[in-house]
């Protein structure tokens, strides 16, 4: 898989003033980026996990953390599946 780097500018003390490595705010970046695209139904789940570098079963905790569904099937959806297994 082939990776497109970014770079952003920041306060060089932001690192003192949130007591994080440069290593834990770009993880922090990277999880809360793949949340939002996610959300905004931009990008799979799967393409998410990949996006915040963690499994889908780690990244599905965290969206149950941040109380997001991980699926936006309706019930009417599913009462749709429902007819059509039968």
């Amino acid at each position: 898989m082939n990776f497109q780097q970014i770079t952003i500018d920041l306060p060089e003390e932001i690192l003192l003033t949130i007591n994080e490595t440069e290593e834990e705010l770009k993880n922090e970046m990277k999880i809360l980026l793949a949340v939002r695209l996610f959300k905004q139904n931009k990008i799979t789940i799967g393409k998410a996990s990949q996006i915040a570098d963690l499994s889908r079963l780690e990244f599905e905790n965290i969206l149950s953390e941040y109380e997001i569904p991980i699926s936006n099937l309706s019930i009417d959806d599913i009462k749709e599946d429902l007819i059509k297994l039968k």
